[in-house]
């Protein structure tokens, strides 16, 4: 007789009562390498995708920047200056791994420029 409901009869298979080798958990270290290097590369390719794209918006605006110097009220230039600024932070962070933070410092940087530039 069973002393509590948690005990596994006396006659049932072993692939019922939990004991045995199971295949599923042969096989389960070898799943989780390849889905720990699938994870690692994602992350390194979002690294790289953070910090390119803050390098080339921040590139852009100091490009715009020294372009609107001339001949335009100081607000444009500080506005792309300073999205520029934003988007090396992105870069820097993006870099680091903080790819969420850098992609809305990446969009808030562009909005600075794109908020800056209708001001002139």
């Amino acid at each position: 007789m069973r002393t509590s409901s948690w005990e596994p009869a006396e006659n049932a298979p072993a692939s019922v009562v939990g004991e045995g080798p199971d295949k599923a958990d042969q096989l389960k270290p070898a799943v989780r390498a390849a889905d720990d290097e699938d994870v690692i590369e994602d992350a390194r390719r979002a690294r790289w995708i953070a910090t390119v794209t803050g390098v080339l918006l921040a590139m852009m605006g100091v490009t715009a920047s020294s372009m609107r110097l001339s001949g335009v009220p100081g607000l444009v230039p500080a506005a792309y200056g300073s999205g520029a600024v934003v988007c090396v932070l992105a870069s820097v962070l993006g870099a680091r791994g903080r790819t969420r933070v850098a992609l809305w410092l990446m969009i808030l940087g562009t909005m600075v420029m794109a908020l800056g530039d209708q001001f002139d």
